[in-house]
C-alpha cells in the first residue's frame, strides 16, 4: 500500500508540474509573452551576411556613440520586444526552477520515498559503497522523472514559443535520455565517494569535498567537452576553404596548439550561433556550430573565434574553475551547517539517521540549491569578468570590430540588448549587447584603417553542407 501511495504521489507531482507550467504561460504578463500568430510573423534572426551601418564607417567625423546606436537600430522594435520578453522571462524562470527543485526534494523526504530507496538499496547489497551508489542511481532516475515537466517547459516548449529551437519533441526526449544515461553512469560513484568522505572525516567532510569538486570541475571543463559533446552532436573536420583557413590562421597567430578544427550540427537543435575552444593537451579542439558557419559572415566568424581563443590564451578555464570552486567550497560549508541544523529539527520525523545517511541527500541538495540560487550574482560577476577580458582579447586578435558588433547584435535577438546597471550585475554573466557593440566601436575609433570597415560589404558566403556520418563498413 505504501508503494502504491508513493507512485500516486509521483504521478500527482508530475501532473501538478504540467498544469503549473500551463498556468504560468497563461498568467504571464503581456510583456513577457511571445507574440501570437495573429500579431503577424516577426523575423527572429538577421539575414546571413555582414551589415555595416553608414555611421559605423571610418571617417573624420566618426563617433563611437552614434555608430553604436546605428548598430542597435538594426534590431527592429518588434525584435527588441521579443528579445526583452524572452530574457526577462528567464529571470522568473530561474526562481520557478529553484522552487520546483526544492519541491521535488521536499516531496522525496516527506513522502518517505527517499528512505524507501535507501532501505531498498541496503536490502539488495550490504556493502555501504555499493548501497549508496544504488541509492544515488535511484535518486537520479526519480529526480529526473519528477523534474521532467519543468525541463520540458524550459528546454522545449518555451524555446519553440520564441523560435529558438528546431527540435521535435521526440528528439528533445532522446537528448534528455542520453543526458540521464550519462548522469546514471557518473553521479552514483561520485555520491558514493562523497558519503565515504562524510563517514570517514565527520565535520571536516566539506573541506575534502571542496577539493574533490575542484578536481572534478577541471576534468569536466578541460576534457569533458571533447568526449561528452559528441554524444549529442556530430563533430566533423571543417571543410577546406576560407573559413577553415581563417580559423587556423587565427589559432597559429595566437599560439594555440591545435590543428583540430571542427564544426558540429547544432542546427538540428537550436537557431543560436556559437563556437568554443575546449579540451586539454592533445585533446584541444576549436569547434564552430553550423549556424555560425552558414548564417553569419567571415568577419563575424573571426570575431567570435577571437573571443573564444581569448579564453584559451588567458587560461580562463583554470581560473574560472578555481574561482567557482571557491564559491562551491563556501556553499558546501553552508550545507554542512544547515544540514546538521535541519537534521536536528526534522531528522527523526523524516526517519533520517544523520549526515552520513544517503536518504538525507535531498535535504543536502535543498540547502546547496538555496545557496547557489542566492549566489547567482556572485557567479555571474566571476564569469562576466572573464567574458569581458575575452572580448578585449578577441577585438585585438581578430581585428574585426564590425564583425564583433554584428555578432553581438545576432546574440541580442534573444538577449536583452540594453539592461539597467543593477539588472546587468544581478542577471548577466556576459557583457550586454550594448556594451559589446560600444566597445567594438571604441576600438574602431582608434583603428580607422581597419580593412573590413573600409571595404565594400562582401556578399554572403555559400552555405556549407554538413554531410551525414558514413556508415560502418559492416553495415554496408
Amino acid at each position: 500500500m505504501r508503494l502504491v501511495n508513493a507512485v500516486l504521489l509521483c504521478l500527482l507531482l508530475l501532473l501538478v508540474g504540467f498544469v503549473g507550467q500551463a498556468a504560468l504561460a497563461q498568467t504571464a504578463s503581456p510583456a513577457s509573452q511571445p507574440p501570437t500568430a495573429a500579431a503577424g510573423p516577426i523575423a527572429r534572426d538577421f539575414p546571413p551576411g555582414l551589415q555595416i551601418p553608414d555611421a559605423a564607417r571610418p571617417g573624420p567625423h566618426f563617433d563611437a556613440d552614434k555608430a553604436t546606436e546605428a548598430y542597435l537600430n538594426l534590431l527592429s522594435p518588434e525584435q527588441r520586444k521579443l528579445s526583452d520578453a524572452y530574457f526577462e522571462g528567464g529571470y522568473w524562470l530561474q526562481l520557478w526552477e529553484f522552487l520546483y527543485g526544492v519541491g521535488i526534494g521536499v516531496f522525496l523526504l516527506v513522502s518517505g520515498i527517499s528512505v524507501r530507496m535507501r532501505d531498498f538499496a541496503r536490502g539488495l547489497v550490504r556493502n555501504r559503497w555499493l548501497s549508496t551508489a544504488l541509492y544515488a542511481l535511484l535518486w537520479v532516475i526519480v529526480g529526473t522523472l519528477l523534474g521532467l515537466p519543468m525541463d520540458f517547459y524550459s528546454g522545449f516548449v518555451r524555446e519553440h514559443q520564441y523560435g529558438l529551437s528546431n527540435q521535435s519533441a521526440m528528439d528533445w526526449l532522446w537528448d534528455s535520455s542520453k543526458a540521464l544515461m550519462i548522469a546514471a553512469v557518473f553521479i552514483p560513484p561520485i555520491i558514493s565517494l562523497l558519503y565515504a568522505v562524510v563517514r570517514r572525516l565527520g565535520e571536516r567532510w566539506w573541506i575534502w569535498a571542496s577539493l574533490g569538486a575542484l578536481v572534478l570541475n577541471l576534468l569536466v571543463i578541460m576534457i569533458g567537452p571533447v568526449f561528452l559533446e559528441p554524444v549529442f552532436n556530430d563533430f566533423q573536420p571543417l571543410p577546406e576553404g576560407p573559413v577553415r583557413e581563417a580559423v587556423l590562421s587565427l589559432a597559429r597567430a595566437n599560439r594555440i596548439p591545435t590543428e583540430h578544427v571542427e564544426w558540429f550540427d547544432a542546427s538540428k537543435q537550436t537557431t543560436r550561433v556559437s563556437a568554443h575552444v575546449s579540451g586539454f593537451m592533445n585533446t584541444s579542439q576549436v569547434s564552430l556550430n553550423d549556424n555560425l558557419v552558414n548564417r553569419t559572415s567571415l568577419p563575424e566568424i573571426r570575431a567570435v573565434l577571437g573571443h573564444e581563443m581569448g579564453h584559451y590564451v588567458l587560461n580562463h578555464a583554470l581560473r574560472l574553475t578555481i574561482y567557482l570552486s571557491l564559491v562551491i567550497a563556501f556553499g558546501l560549508f553552508i550545507v554542512h551547517c544547515l544540514l546538521d541544523w535541519m537534521l536536528a529539527r526534522w531528522g527523526a520525523r523524516l526517519k533520517l539517521e544523520g549526515r552520513d545517511d544517503p536518504a538525507a541527500l535531498p535535504l543536502a541538495v535543498i540547502a546547496f540549491s538555496l545557496f547557489m540560487f542566492l549566489a547567482t550574482p556572485v557567479n555571474n560577476m566571476i564569469v562576466h569578468q572573464a567574458e569581458a577580458e575575452a572580448d578585449a582579447f578577441g577585438l585585438n586578435a581578430a581585428r574585426e570590430p564590425n564583425g564583433f558588433a554584428m555578432s553581438a547584435m545576432r546574440l541580442s535577438t534573444y538577449r536583452k540588448l540594453r539592461p539597467g546597471p543593477l539588472e546587468e550585475v544581478i542577471f548577466y554573466d556576459h557583457p550586454s549587447g550594448y556594451t559589446r557593440v560600444h566597445n567594438a566601436m571604441l576600438w574602431l575609433a582608434e583603428n580607422q584603417d581597419n580593412p573590413t570597415a573600409n571595404a565594400p560589404i562582401p556578399p554572403p558566403m555559400q552555405p556549407l553542407t554538413f554531410a551525414p556520418k558514413p556508415k560502418p563498413a559492416s553495415a554496408r
